[in-house]
C-alpha cells in the first residue's frame, strides 16, 4: 500500500467534467488497498459558483467514500476570459500550494486542467521527495488557443510553456487521448514515459431502476417528442447556440424537444438567444444528481456533442463514455479531426457533422428520427464500444499507471 495524493481543481459533488475522472482515480486507487487524499478545490463547476454548503470556507476537510478529501478557497469566476482565469489558476496555486501535507506522501499526481492542480502537485513532491506523476484530461495551451475565452489565443504560447514544462519534470505522463501524444512528444517528453490510460469505472455505476417512461414522464417529455439532449458544461468551447439555432429551424417541421442540461458561464447568452429567435422548443435544466444521471440519459433520443469548430485536439469530453454507455445514438458537431470526432466515428455510435452549422445538425437528427435501422444500428453500438474500450489492450488504467510510478521511486530510493 502506498500514500498517495491526487490533486485537481474538480471533484464530487460535481457531477460532470473533470471531477468525474478523478473521482475514478480515487476510487481506483482506493480500492487497489492504497491510502488516497486529494486535494482539489471548493465545488463549482459547471455553475462557476462555489455550491452553497461550502461558500465563505477558505478551506474545509471531509471524507468521501473513503477518500480523505481537502478543499482550499480560490476566485471562480462568473465570466470566462484570460485574465479571469488567470486568477483562478493562481489564487488556487497559492492556497493549496501552502499546505503542509500529512502522512508523507510516496507519490503525488496532479490532473490537468487546471493548470495550477499540476504546479501543486509539483512543488508538494519536490517537497515531501515523492514521485510525481501527471495526467492529462485536456491540453490547457490547445485550449487556450481553441476554446474561443476572449484573450485565451494571446495568452496560448505562456500557457503551453508551463504545460510542457510540467509534463517534462513530470516522471511519468498519463493521457486519456491518443491525439495528446504527438504534442507532448513535440514538446520534448520522451514517448516512453506517456501512458494512455483508460478509467474502467467509467462504465454507469448507476444502472437505471427506473423504466425509460417513468424517466421521461419525471422529466416532462411526452412519448410522441424526439428529445436531443446535451449534457454538461454551457461555455465558449461547447458553442451551443448552434443547438439554439437548429431548433429554431426544426421547430416548424417536426415535434423535436432540445434539452440543454447543466450549466455555464453562457447559459444565460443562450437563453437570451433562443427568446429572440422565439424558439419555444429548448428546455434548459438543472444538472441531475448523480444516481439519477445515467437513467436521463438513457431516456433521451439521441444525445448531443456540440463544440466550437476551431476545438481539435485540446480535448475530449469525459461525458462520451457514459454517452455511448447509455445505448442512444450521439450526433457529434465537431471538427472532423478534432478528438471528439474520432472517437464517435471509432465506436460506431454516432453521426458526425460540421461544427457551427444547424442545418448540418437538424439533418443528422431528422435521419436518426425516420431511420429506425440506422438508429438501432448506432444504439447497440454504444454499448458493445464500452466492453471494448474498457477492456482495451493497448491502454493502462490507472493502478497499472501509479504502479509504473511507485516502481519507478522505488528504484530510485535503491539507487540513491
Amino acid at each position: 500500500m502506498a500514500t498517495i495524493v491526487l490533486v485537481g481543481i474538480n471533484y464530487a459533488p460535481e457531477v460532470t467534467g473533470v471531477a468525474i475522472n478523478n473521482v475514478d482515480m480515487a476510487h481506483s486507487l482506493r480500492d487497489a488497498g492504497h491510502m488516497v487524499t486529494v486535494i482539489t478545490g471548493m465545488p463549482h463547476y459547471p455553475e462557476w459558483r462555489i455550491q452553497a454548503p461550502y461558500r465563505g470556507h477558505l478551506r474545509c476537510n471531509e471524507l468521501l467514500d473513503g477518500v480523505q478529501v481537502e478543499r482550499f478557497s480560490n476566485y471562480v469566476p462568473a465570466h470566462q476570459s484570460a485574465l479571469s482565469r488567470g486568477l483562478y489558476e493562481v489564487t488556487f496555486l497559492v492556497n493549496a500550494g501552502l499546505t503542509t501535507i500529512r502522512p508523507t506522501p510516496d507519490l503525488v499526481l496532479g490532473v490537468i486542467p487546471a493548470l495550477s492542480g499540476g504546479w501543486v502537485a509539483r512543488f508538494h513532491a519536490t517537497r515531501s521527495r515523492a514521485q510525481f506523476g501527471l495526467v492529462f484530461a485536456d491540453l490547457m495551451g490547445k485550449a487556450a488557443e481553441q476554446s474561443g475565452v476572449p484573450g485565451g489565443a494571446m495568452v496560448s504560447g505562456a500557457v503551453r510553456s508551463a504545460e510542457v514544462t510540467l509534463a517534462r519534470s513530470a516522471a511519468q505522463v498519463g493521457i486519456i487521448a491518443d491525439g495528446f501524444r504527438d504534442y507532448l512528444v513535440a514538446a520534448g517528453v520522451d514517448t516512453q514515459r506517456i501512458h494512455r490510460i483508460v478509467n474502467r469505472n467509467r462504465a454507469p455505476t448507476h444502472r437505471p431502476t427506473e423504466s425509460r417512461k417513468t424517466v421521461r414522464r419525471r422529466m416532462g417529455w411526452r412519448e410522441d417528442e424526439f428529445v436531443a439532449l446535451h449534457s454538461g458544461n454551457m461555455g465558449y468551447k461547447q458553442a451551443l447556440d448552434n443547438v439554439v439555432r437548429a431548433a429554431s429551424l426544426i421547430a416548424r417541421r417536426r415535434r423535436v424537444r432540445f434539452v440543454l442540461l447543466g450549466d455555464g458561464s453562457q447559459r444565460l447568452e443562450l437563453q437570451s438567444h433562443a427568446r429572440r429567435l422565439k424558439v419555444t422548443n429548448v428546455d434548459f435544466l438543472p444538472l441531475v444528481p448523480t444516481k439519477d444521471y445515467d437513467a436521463v440519459l438513457a431516456a433521451a433520443d439521441v444525445l448531443l456533442v456540440n463544440q466550437r469548430g476551431s476545438v481539435m485536439d485540446m480535448s475530449l469530453p469525459g461525458k462520451i463514455t457514459a454517452y455511448f454507455a447509455a445505448g442512444v445514438p450521439v450526433v457529434a458537431a465537431a471538427a472532423p479531426q478534432s478528438e471528439t470526432a474520432k472517437e464517435v466515428e471509432r465506436s460506431g455510435a454516432g453521426i458526425v457533422v460540421s461544427p457551427d452549422q444547424p442545418e448540418a445538425l437538424l439533418t443528422a437528427i431528422e435521419r436518426l428520427a425516420d431511420d429506425r435501422g440506422i438508429y438501432s444500428q448506432l444504439a447497440n453500438a454504444g454499448p458493445a464500444y464500452i466492453d471494448k474500450y474498457l477492456t482495451a489492450a493497448n491502454a493502462s488504467d490507472i493502478t497499472h499507471f501509479v504502479e509504473v510510478l511507485l516502481a519507478e521511486g522505488r528504484v530510485r530510493h535503491f539507487r540513491g
